[in-house]
């Protein structure tokens, strides 16, 4: 592991599904995460991913490059553009920094065909040896 490395960009397909899906697991009941026609009366032109399932999603990628030893310290993103049904996600990272503690920090950008959906910082451990 070396400031300046790239992780792999993973390309996440947007469905109803994962929205649903992501809002029940969270626990987040808001109609604009489930229900379309709801969403349109808001002003959305279809339900939109909430902010827990992308910020597991980014959890996900950045443990999948590090591997299974790899601890989440933090998590700390912003969201854009919203993931509407029927788009793709690409997340992609670089390593920013690390620290002499055994922890990397990674920019991460999840951008959709609206533009960019996230940005934000993870910091990650790995234990020595596997990196």
């Amino acid at each position: 592991m070396k400031v300046g490395e790239e992780l792999a960009p993973l390309e996440i397909a947007v469905t109803r599904t994962l929205i649903v899906a992501g809002a029940v697991a969270s626990r987040d009941y808001q109609d604009v995460h489930h229900d379309a026609e709801l969403a349109r009366e808001k002003g959305s032109p279809d339900i939109f991913m909430n902010i827990l399932t992308t910020n597991g999603l980014v959890g996900r990628y950045v443990t999948d490059h590090f591997g299974p030893s790899a601890v989440l310290r933090s998590i700390a993103i912003r969201l854009g553009a919203p993931n509407y049904p029927g788009d793709t996600m690409v997340l992609s990272g670089t390593v920013t920094a690390l620290g002499d503690d055994g922890t990397a920090e990674v920019a991460i950008v999840g951008a959709n065909g609206l533009g960019r959906h996230v940005t934000g910082t993870v910091t990650i451990s790995v234990p020595e040896g596997t990196a």
